[in-house]
């Protein structure tokens, strides 16, 4: 249920919210496509995660921005901050359980919030990684050909 209303909510955020990384989808180390690639082993397992982007009417499967314009390519990497804040924003739901579960199952929501939303915030950092350098690229070459 949780999960369901921040997506909502995440749904109704403007694109304009979205052009740009904040607080809580930058960080503060450096991060590189190898770092994903070699640690993680990403390009292994990314494709078994599920992509709920159009559960809702006028959502966007990532999947499916596979053109390669500039447009689409930004639009995917806004997709993809939308999709990193509702994981960090699904993510500290487990702390609710303690309302009304013994410990061991509050420990049991952590280990399963953790282990299903991680993997889907690496994915959205890794997407971007892979993107905006891209975007860069094209953006420089057509303000030369200006």
């Amino acid at each position: 249920m949780w999960s369901v209303l921040v997506g909502w909510l995440a749904h109704l955020l403007p694109q304009a919210a979205l052009s740009s990384d904040t607080w809580l989808t930058r960080r503060p180390w450096p991060e590189t496509k190898q770092l994903y690639q070699q640690r993680l082993g990403i390009q292994h397992w990314k494709s078994l995660l599920p992509d709920a982007g159009n559960a809702l009417p006028g959502g966007v499967l990532k999947n499916s921005l596979v053109s390669r314009d500039p447009a689409t390519l930004h639009r995917l990497v806004e997709e993809s901050r939308r999709a990193e804040l509702v994981h960090l924003a699904i993510w500290p739901f487990w702390i609710a359980t303690a309302l009304w579960l013994p410990p061991a199952g509050v420990l049991i929501n952590l280990i399963f919030a953790t282990l299903f939303n991680l993997p889907c915030l690496w994915l959205q950092r890794y997407n971007r990684l892979r993107l905006q350098p891209l975007l860069l690229t094209m953006h420089g070459r057509h303000s030369s050909e200006w």
